[in-house]
């Protein structure tokens, strides 16, 4: 199937009076997250160094995440034309690096690796389609929607390669969810926090402040979600991690998972945003 390019979108379409200013400064974040997709690649190739299969693969996947990134940024300067991508992301790459002197992965296994693969596909297929599902801007509407099957679909071809290793390294259900929270766990750490910084500093040379730029972004974020994207993501999750996705275990951990999301949606919102000290 011919995947789909920047041509494919009308852009024509685009209804500066149907944007949500609280849409913009997290579209800004996720363009460039999304365009360093190749460094990820690289990170991949250098684990898998004795699998040409899942090397293309990745190179590949690489190849649409930047896709991804550069639809977002064209969306995001038509909506802010004073938005400096390049400036934006020189920074962003500069401070968010991988480790790539490395032959192993950082999960302790290749299986490790495919689950937390599997959560981060998760979490962006998840994320474009409440955006898609919320936004009323038709062009924006547009490319999330398209986003999120890529997302998707990427997560399905994590969960082969994850399914080839699991015949060759048997890693428990316990070990994969350790490894499941643990990358749930890393959405609060730099990279979304930082990207955020970097695409909405805006030049005004402000400290970067995690925690501050953790919770602007989850403030704006969170607010689209409703439960059906819990629950999917919670179905692909056991799946992922080696449960049955439809149970009565994953239909209690969707009440959980639900609760927790509105819960800090509501705490957050209701705690006033702070003015980043300069």
């Amino acid at each position: 199937m011919k995947h789909w390019n920047l041509d494919d979108i009308d852009w024509s379409l685009f209804d500066r009076t149907r944007i949500d200013d609280e849409i913009v400064p997290i579209v800004k974040a996720a363009s460039m997250v999304e365009f360093n997709g190749g460094v990820y690649a690289d990170y991949l190739c250098n684990i898998f160094h004795d699998d040409e299969a899942f090397k293309e693969a990745a190179r590949n996947w690489a190849q649409e995440e930047v896709q991804h990134g550069e639809a977002l940024r064209r969306w995001a300067e038509l909506a802010d034309p004073s938005f400096d991508f390049d400036a934006s992301f020189k920074r962003f790459a500069d401070t968010i690096t991988l480790p790539m002197d490395i032959d192993r992965s950082v999960r302790g296994s290749l299986s490790g690796e495919l689950v937390a693969r599997c959560v981060v596909e998760i979490g962006t297929s998840s994320y474009y389609s409440a955006l898609a599902d919320s936004t009323d801007e038709p062009v924006l509407k547009e490319i999330c929607q398209r986003i999120a099957a890529d997302e998707l679909r990427h997560y399905r071809l994590f969960y082969q390669h994850l399914k080839r290793y699991q015949d060759i390294e048997q890693l428990g259900v316990l070990k994969r969810l350790r490894v499941a929270l643990g990358r749930i766990a890393e959405s609060e750490d730099d990279e979304l926090a930082f990207a955020y910084y970097a695409a909405n500093d805006n030049g005004q040379g402000s400290p970067y402040d995690r925690d501050f730029c953790c919770q602007a972004y989850q403030r704006r974020a969170l607010r689209f979600y409703r439960l059906h994207h819990v629950e999917r993501g919670m179905a692909m999750m056991f799946k992922a991690i080696g449960l049955k996705p439809h149970s009565l275990l994953n239909r209690v951990v969707n009440r959980i998972a639900w609760w927790m999301l509105t819960r800090k949606a509501s705490r957050i919102k209701a705690e006033p945003e702070a003015t980043q000290a300069a």
